[in-house]
């Protein structure tokens, strides 16, 4: 096992998990998890031993998203709000397009919540499995913001246009079986039977043709995520415009206050 101050990765035969490992916040994404994750990606991408990865949650989250309450751990722009497009430029698009260049299956265990940028990384994956009891939400709206980790691109070509603009602008949760039944996901399972359904996919991958997987997922890079480095620069920039507004500063205010956001359109 490689441990890391927020991410841990275990390995068992040609198989590797990497594991986010900030419990006590549902496994939301601070400064260090980024740094972190972006290591642990790249660390069993360059591994030959391992040929299949999966992506999954310590505790009772696979990921909350964005840590709002650390927000202050993050540069800020000549206006003094936070440099959004910076932090996703420079350190979390290198996780996401990680994920997807990797040649080698990637497999999302959702063991939990998934949230925000948490929902962004799933989706990142090749495959994407569920616990029943486990959620996905684009929390973007919620506090001022559009999405961002490359979701604007994964929900609409997993599930169009019509349900995505419906999970990006009214900002719901989809539970797992209604999320495999839109397609967002593969496969949502029985929360007893989740770690055996993941551990058996695992090494079904592990010991599969493991140029073939490369080959496929070069495939499918090739027909839906040509236009991926593009569609993420997009998303940052948005995202710095949303930063800029007074929706956004109510939206984290209310947040961190626990109570309904008041947004005024501007």
């Amino acid at each position: 096992m490689t441990e890391r101050a927020t991410v841990n990765v275990h390995r068992r035969g040609g198989a590797a998990t990497i594991e986010l490992s900030r419990p006590d916040s549902m496994n939301a994404w601070n400064k260090q998890l980024g740094l972190d994750l972006r290591a642990a990606v790249e660390e069993v991408a360059a591994d030959d031993a391992v040929r299949a990865v999966c992506i999954t949650g310590s505790g009772r989250g696979f990921s909350s998203g964005a840590d709002l309450k650390d927000l202050g751990d993050e540069e800020l722009t000549p206006e003094g709000r936070p440099d959004v497009q910076r932090a996703l430029m420079e350190r979390y698009h290198p996780i996401i397009t990680g994920v997807r260049a990797m040649p080698k299956p990637v497999v999302a265990a959702v063991n939990g919540p998934a949230v925000g940028i948490g929902l962004s990384l799933a989706l990142a994956a090749d495959l994407v499995v569920a616990k029943e009891s486990a959620y996905f939400l684009l929390a973007f709206v919620n506090i001022g913001l559009a999405p961002d980790g490359g979701s604007s691109l994964f929900v609409p070509e997993r599930v169009g246009f019509t349900r995505a603009a419906e999970m990006a602008m009214l900002g719901e949760r989809i539970g797992a079986r209604q999320a495999a039944e839109w397609g967002l996901i593969n496969r949502a399972v029985a929360d007893d039977e989740f770690q055996t359904e993941v551990d058996a996919l695992m090494d079904r991958l592990a010991a599969g043709a493991t140029a073939a997987h490369a080959g496929i997922k070069r495939q499918l890079n090739a027909w839906l995520f040509t236009g991926m480095d593009d569609q993420l620069a997009l998303e940052a920039g948005v995202q710095r415009d949303m930063t800029h507004s007074e929706d956004f500063v109510e939206g984290v205010t209310a947040f961190l206050q626990k109570r309904p956001a008041q947004f005024q359109g501007r």
